[in-house]
Parts: C-alpha cells; structure tokens; sequence
C-alpha cells in the first residue's frame, strides 16, 4: 500500500496557492468552480496561486479581488494544506477573512453561496479544501469567528 505522503514526496513540487474563507452576518462564502476550469462545479474556498515574491497575504486580496471584485480584509491564518491530486499537488495556504467593500461580481466561478459554517460539509468540494473546512470548523468552533 502506498502512503499518501510517499505520493506527495513522489509529486512535482506544489503549487502555493491561497484561499479566504469569507466570513459576513453568520455565514461562510463558498465558491463553485465553473465547467470550464478543473474540478468543474466542485465548490471551494476562493483564492489563487501566489507569484513569486508576493505575500500570500497580498495574494488573497489580489485575487479575491479579481475574482470576486470585492475587497477583503485578512484576519486569521489557518495551517496550511498540502494534497496531491492525480496530476500535480496543491499546498493550500487558508485564511478567515471578512469583506471591507464591494459587491460580489462572479468573473471565473459559476456560482458562490453563503452558509452557516454547520451546513458547509452539505456541498461537494474539491478534494483538497476538505481538510481546510475541517480545521476552518474547528477554529470557529472555539468562538474565533470574526462576524
């Protein structure tokens, strides 16, 4: 049997990349992912890849914003995640985040929605984002939710 950290060590070297859980009134922001990108209509926690040089930190507000042209405000960093998938390994770099200002326009997601962190499990997420859910309920579970 295969180790799921031999597969990770076995891969190419991660792709880092961001992701906000948005928090506002109670309820978490979730994103499903269009057809047209990978994982299509999986749901995940918005973000993106982080350049070279450049913050993760700076990174979540530069592609929220592109993405979701709203901008936020970072709160909490929350441990980070690495999973392999078939074709490359992400290493997921999560924060609790709330919105400063804006109107969420969709411009790569199918379809985002708000919910109360309890039914977050209800939907069918990237694979790689179950593990940030997990540790993101039980941060807000010791009353560290910033709405």
């Amino acid at each position: 049997m295969i180790s799921r950290s031999s597969i990770i060590s076995k891969t190419t070297t991660p792709l880092h990349v961001t992701c906000a859980i948005i928090e506002q009134n109670g309820r978490v922001l979730a994103a499903q992912r269009s057809r047209t990108m990978a994982m299509p209509l999986k749901w995940e926690f918005p973000g993106g890849k982080i350049k070279p040089g450049e913050t993760s930190e700076h990174c979540l507000r530069r592609e929220i914003a592109e993405e979701l042209a709203i901008e936020i405000a970072v709160h909490h960093a929350l441990p980070g995640v690495t999973h392999a998938y078939p074709a490359f390994t992400i290493t997921l770099h999560p924060f609790v985040c709330s919105i400063i200002s804006g109107t969420i326009t969709l411009h790569e997601h199918a379809a985002v929605t708000w919910l109360p962190r309890e039914e977050l499990a209800s939907l069918d997420w990237a694979d790689a984002d179950l593990p940030v859910l997990a540790s993101y309920c039980r941060f807000a579970g010791q009353g560290q939710v910033t709405s």
